[in-house]
């Protein structure tokens, strides 16, 4: 099946076809989210309902589930197998979605779609990391950041452009994911394995250590590994269970608390993802390299959390609409999300860097599927105000552990850092740079 005749993909262009998986699961969940009051309407839903279907999709327990097996897949049988197999599931769910006339159909193509685009998250950090010039890694890591913000972006203004269609409109959206993932899923099939991951595979067979068993043990045993979870579970939860659940109901959030219109909450989205795409590129793709990554990451953090105080306390007018999205959507750019994409692929050794990701993509996103079931009751029985307080305890929680506990890898290799941290270990098994 890989070998279906499409060109060898190479450089950038493979770089950039891995993080089309950014694109794809951020598009799955903003068009979602952007249709999720007509879907409400259309399939008179409840809050649980609704809750329910953030809780298993893309952008929260469905990702999970597919990010646990598919970092562990990719450990064991490379980077490339993944590419091979998830945009066809992800086709299937799409698929599923855009034909939905019930309940069911829609729940089940949110799980399969979620399960897919999980599957895929860890593969593509990991493999750009592991293909990328040790001084430019920020920059080529950045373009998932970058996909990812893109994804949304486009997703919000499709949803604007084809509003008078109503729910057809949003069917239509998940037609062109569909097509995309087609085109990306093509051009992958002539992305080459791993370079850095066949030579720890080569290595093990040599040695006869290749047993991947017990990568929770390894990653709980260790004290490296240990220091390496806690900052990146705690900047990436936290922050995530603000912009997890942003992703997915703030157009919710601003027609029903705010009082928008459809048009204008999609449209309020489309400027904000626009400000993240350029700060990606301009802030962490440009500087991510050269500056201090933890005074980049502080910045990011402290304009995230200013964002949420104005819309929290100030109420929803348009000055404090356009203030968070302006403060909000420049500082995701280089927030936690594309810091943790960097550092989880750097902190880890390449035997279970996958592994690793996958596992605490896991956690993360069951996290996010708990907010997200609960929040929409929260906000309907307390309030947007109490909502608005816990995203901040979230964000500074994520902030304080980021600034503290940043490392230092601008420049180094991913064997100099693999070296620098468990080459003083004795219990370190992980001989695979």
């Amino acid at each position: 099946m890989a070998k279906i005749g499409a060109k060898k993909t190479t450089g950038w262009k493979a770089t950039i076809s891995v993080a089309m998986a950014n694109y794809i699961e951020a598009g799955s969940i903003i068009a979602a989210a952007s249709s999720l009051t007509m879907w409400q309407a259309y399939l008179h839903l409840d809050n649980i309902a609704v809750g329910l279907l953030s809780a298993l999709s893309a952008n929260a327990f469905g990702a999970a589930v597919g990010a646990l097996f598919g970092g562990y897949l990719c450990d064991k049988y490379g980077r490339k197998f993944i590419y091979t197999y998830d945009l066809l599931a992800y086709m299937l769910g799409v698929l599923l979605i855009a034909v939905s006339v019930n309940f069911p159909m829609l729940l089940v193509g949110t799980i399969i779609t979620g399960i897919a685009v999980g599957a895929g998250v860890p593969a593509s950090w990991t493999y750009i990391a592991e293909e990328a010039p040790a001084d430019k890694r920020a920059a080529h890591v950045g373009t998932a950041q970058l996909a990812w913000s893109t994804g949304p972006a486009i997703t919000f203004l499709l949803a604007v452009l084809l509003a008078p269609l109503g729910l057809l409109g949003s069917r239509i959206i998940f037609i062109h994911l569909l097509i995309i993932a087609f085109i990306t899923w093509y051009i992958r099939q002539g992305l080459s394995e791993s370079a850095i991951w066949k030579e720890g595979k080569e290595r093990e067979a040599r040695e006869g250590n290749g047993n991947n068993k017990g990568v929770l043990k390894t990653l709980l045993s260790l004290r490296p590994n240990r220091e390496a979870l806690f900052l990146l579970i705690g900047i990436y939860l936290f922050w995530n269970l603000t912009a997890g659940a942003m992703g997915y109901f703030m157009p919710y959030i601003y027609q029903n608390v705010g009082g928008l219109t459809g048009t204008q909450a999609n449209l309020l989205q489309v400027l904000l993802w626009s400000l993240t795409v350029a700060t990606t590129y301009f802030v962490f793709m440009k500087l991510g390299d050269k500056f201090s990554r933890r005074s980049l990451f502080g910045i990011g953090a402290v304009m995230g959390i200013a964002a949420w105080l104005i819309l929290t306390f100030t109420g929803m007018n348009w000055f404090s609409l356009f203030a968070f999205v302006i403060l909000w959507g420049s500082a995701a750019g280089f927030g936690a999300q594309a810091f943790y994409g960097l550092w989880a692929s750097e902190l880890f050794p390449t035997k279970y860097r996958a592994g690793a990701q996958g596992i605490m993509y896991f956690l993360v996103r069951l996290g996010i599927a708990i907010w997200s079931f609960i929040l929409p009751t929260v906000m309907d029985k307390l309030g947007f105000k109490t909502a608005g307080i816990v995203m901040l305890i979230f964000l500074a929680i994520h902030c304080v552990i980021g600034i503290l506990l940043a490392p230092n890898t601008n420049g180094k290799t991913l064997k100099q850092i693999e070296e620098e941290r468990f080459g003083k270990s004795k219990e370190f098994k992980g001989k695979a740079v």
